[in-house]
């Protein structure tokens, strides 16, 4: 009847209710089906055909479909697409339904074939490696507030990597723009929730649970051989842990011991300074374009993910920093000898992501071949790195980490073909010669289909049919074939032969002899499937039991491959080792922009370096100039050389002496944020605020235009009182841009203060922009001819002449914006006045007793008031 629920609809919908906001594949056969809301997102998403089937509630039902053996790439799509996915697959085969069916007392022919939710696939939980970039790693995050404080539990579990650690509520955006987090989960009922973060139940979230958990896994008493967690580190790694578990449906991945993190171990940069610099995504989005992409030279996804994150949390130690640049600076001198490591390198596979994928039960034959060849790869790398003289200390300390893996790869060796195929389903990954009774059963087969072969012949001589062939299918089984006008003579009684079926073109028949030689080979293919079946299992627990030596062997070829890849890149360009010190100093001598010199170099231009140099005297420099001149740039430049300097790389300058940095901010450029209700002028402002309140001396800030979002003389007000601030109270090293000439006033009272351009001619009525910095105070903004060079009507420009020789005639006159400001108190003096002031009018007042006054009093109290605050 139209409209009544069928038994598969009712399956359907009671899974559709477990999957909750997740689309639902639910497995029909060879195809992944979607049905109503699910089908209608997905044909969106992947530009497919919507169709119908049936109805329901008097409805046409919705519905899409995409084959079983391609969905890894619709799936990827889908992800990609902001989607979840839950993949319901068949969890018993037909046969087994029948039977079961049977025992239930249920018509046979009605018998639905059960299926359940196998896994929940979502962007943190990838392990597939079509669905993963191989050069990005794909981390999930899960964070707990406890009590003023935040855990946060991060993992990578293609490659098992597990990190807990705690901040301040008020840091969290800047850890979680560090971890790049593909999925943020979070406790529900929560109004601080970051943005597009997954909500679960807040009882998952408690550190007891996730203590027992952790132990669990790791099959340990304590957690103390790991390191030292926190309540909110634990409650953290509870949430994660659950909703690892509930994707996973019971199966967990893989998940190396807990690591501690220290947030004061690295330079700290908030979301903002990270989105300004373009770190790891150009603004435009995307790696094109940002710092990565102009620095990566790694050979191998697992060095190229090594680095990404390298530059989002550079060092703050000078140790392990000095470590890093020897190992680099080792590399870069010897040069023979990094392309042979680089050569070595390119050819490993990606032993990290394997080794997650087989302990997460997703694992390939290919997969225990790339663990084979790249562990015995590793060992070779060592076995040649350690005849090299005046080993640096980090790459004695990773040597070792190379090695320790000789019977794994010898039994691996000796169990698989050269090249394991990725399917498993059908066998013929077991090598020749490793198990007897396999190699029995495969004899048997192979006799059996040259036994068949020549069964062929023998019917073709005896029939006298030549076109009679043997065939098979995974309906009939091996068949016999002959053409239509030949079917008689084979239908007879006395034939020896079976009718099977007839076709329009065809007749098809068994025999006797060729229904033993079929079952001769499908008993001898199931026997050796399950062998090598077994076999698959005995060779996976080897390498699950082996997984955490695996783990360290991947770290320290990408830490290799890290340090090959920054040798590379600096011989290209002629990038020098820095000199990291403890004092609050920057000397950048011939300093450039990493990216924008790389795009120049794409179209024939060079480069113009620039110095920089900070100290304690003149730790703040106000750089002036017009637009295009390079201010940015030249900003940026020596922001992104300190992030180099701690991340262990060389630099682009031709030398450089960096103190060491524990906060870096950057404030260059900005856009509205119109989703929270922001203009351009006030995220200028709060990121400004941000810089106010968490910078310290040892900070390094760049600041450009501040205040130019609202009017002229409230910008310039603002910008005055922030180049007091960071002048006075922060003091720390700073460039500041900025086109208020006013602010040269400065110099005169800001003893570590200077002034600089970006130098800048007419010509002939053109604009010619030099792109060096000199010292000294910019002569003019030059803002009309940057507005010529931007092709502004010339009669638009000639009037603004005018109106501007009209408004510098005006300033001559009565001083302009900026006069008075030379009598004007320093920041602090100024501050502190009024604080006074206010004060005494505050401490007068509490001293009233105002029960005790009359009305007449009270009133000659207040006249006295007004006057005192009139006077001050």
């Amino acid at each position: 009847m139209a409209g009544q629920i069928t038994p598969m609809m009712a399956q359907y919908l009671a899974l559709k209710e477990q999957a909750g906001d997740c689309l639902l594949f639910y497995r029909m056969g060879d195809f992944f089906e979607l049905f109503f809301d699910d089908a209608k997102v997905a044909a969106g998403v992947l530009d497919i055909a919507l169709t119908t089937r049936g109805e329901h509630g008097g409805e046409p039902v919705p519905m899409c479909g995409v084959p079983v053996h391609s969905a890894e790439g619709y799936l990827a799509r889908l992800i990609k697409g902001g989607c979840r996915v839950a993949i319901a697959e068949q969890v018993e085969t037909p046969e087994e339904a029948k039977a079961r069916a049977k025992r239930e007392g249920t018509p046979v022919s009605k018998a639905l074939v059960a299926r359940d939710i196998v896994r929940f696939v979502t962007a943190g939980t990838l392990t597939e490696e079509a669905l993963l970039e191989p050069r990005r790693a794909n981390v999930l995050a899960a964070i707990a507030p406890v009590r003023g404080s935040v855990g946060v539990a991060s993992v990578d579990i293609s490659t098992g990597r597990m990190e807990l650690e705690e901040c301040g509520e008020g840091a969290l955006g800047a850890l979680l723009a560090r971890l790049g987090a593909s999925e943020v989960i979070a406790p529900e009922g929560r109004d601080d929730t970051p943005d597009g973060a997954i909500e679960r139940d807040a009882r998952e979230f408690s550190s007891e649970s996730g203590d027992k958990r952790l132990r669990a896994i790791h099959e340990v008493a304590t957690l103390d051989a790991f390191g030292t967690f926190s309540r909110p580190m634990l409650a953290a790694a509870g949430g994660l842990l659950a909703y690892l578990d509930h994707v996973g449906r019971g199966t967990m991945p893989l998940l190396l011991p807990p690591v501690a993190r220290d947030g004061a171990g690295t330079l700290a940069m908030d979301a903002a300074t990270r989105s300004s610099l373009e770190i790891l995504e150009a603004q435009g989005g995307g790696r094109r374009g940002s710092l990565v992409a102009a620095v990566d030279r790694c050979v191998t996804g697992a060095g190229a993910r090594q680095l990404a994150e390298d530059l989002s949390a550079p060092l703050t130690d000078r140790a392990a920093i000095g470590e890093r640049l020897a190992l680099v600076g080792w590399l870069h001198e010897d040069q023979l000898l990094r392309d042979e490591v680089r050569t070595a390198l390119k050819s490993l596979p990606d032993i990290g992501r394997a080794l997650g994928r087989v302990v997460a039960g997703r694992g390939s034959p290919r997969d225990l071949g790339q663990l084979r060849d790249g562990l015995g790869m590793a060992r070779q790398l060592r076995d040649r790195l350690r005849q090299a003289e005046d080993r640096p200390p980090l790459l004695d300390a990773l040597l070792p980490e190379l090695a320790g893996h000789g019977a794994l790869v010898d039994h691996y060796g000796r169990a698989l073909v050269t090249t394991p195929p990725t399917e498993r389903a059908k066998g013929g990954f077991i090598a020749e010669g490793y198990d007897h009774a396999l190699d029995d059963l495969r004899q048997t087969s192979g006799n059996a289909r040259r036994a068949i072969a020549a069964l062929e012949a023998k019917y073709r001589d005896e029939t006298g049919v030549g076109s009679l062939k043997i065939k098979h299918n995974g309906v009939l089984g091996y068949f016999i074939e002959v053409p239509a006008r030949h079917g008689d003579a084979l239908m007879a009684a006395d034939s020896g032969f079976t009718h099977r079926q007839t076709l329009a073109n065809a007749v098809r028949f068994n025999s006797l002899h060729l229904h033993e030689e079929a079952s001769r080979i499908a008993e001898a293919g199931a026997h050796a499937l399950a062998a090598e079946e077994a076999h698959f299992e005995e060779l996976v627990e080897e390498a699950v039991a082996a997984r955490e030596a695996i783990a360290r062997t991947a770290a320290a070829l990408a830490r290799i491959d890290v340090a090959a890849g920054n040798a590379e890149r600096a011989a290209e360009d002629g990038w020098t080792m820095p000199e990291v010190v403890d004092a609050p100093c920057l000397e950048i001598e011939g300093g450039r922009h990493p990216v924008v010199e790389a795009a120049l170099a794409g179209s024939g231009e060079r480069f113009v370096a620039n110095d920089c140099t900070l100290g304690e005297t003149d730790r703040l420099w106000l750089v002036g100039g017009p637009n295009m001149g390079g201010k940015s740039t030249f900003l940026r430049q020596n922001a992104l050389i300190v992030l180099l300097a701690q991340a262990g790389c060389f630099v682009p300058a031709s030398a450089a002496r960096i103190g060491l940095v524990d906060r870096l901010f950057s404030r260059v450029g900005a856009s509205d944020n119109l989703a929270r209700g922001r203009s351009t002028f006030m995220v200028e402002m709060v990121e400004t605020a941000a810089i106010l309140s968490q910078a310290t001396e040892r900070s390094f800030v760049i600041l450009d235009e501040v205040g130019r979002g609202t009017s002229t003389y409230d910008g310039l007000a603002l910008a005055w009182a922030v180049v007091e601030a960071v002048h006075d109270t922060i003091a720390c090293r700073c460039l500041f841009a900025t086109h208020y000439h006013e602010l040269a006033l400065l110099a005169d009272r800001c003893e570590a203060l200077s002034l600089h351009h970006v130098r800048a001619r007419e010509w002939k009525g053109d604009l010619v922009l030099l792109h060096e910095v000199a010292e000294g105070s910019a002569d003019r903004s030059y803002g009309l001819a940057v507005a010529k060079l931007a092709g502004v009507p010339a009669a638009v420009v000639k009037r603004a002449r005018s109106v501007l020789d009209k408004l510098e005639k005006g300033r001559a006159e009565t001083g302009g914006i900026a006069a008075g400001l030379g009598d004007l108190p320093l920041f602090a003096a100024a501050v502190e006045a009024e604080e006074e002031q206010c004060d005494t009018l505050r401490d007068e007042l509490r001293a009233l007793d105002i029960d005790a006054l009359s009305p007449r009093d009270a009133l000659e109290k207040l006249y006295e008031l007004k006057r005192e605050a009139g006077e001050r």
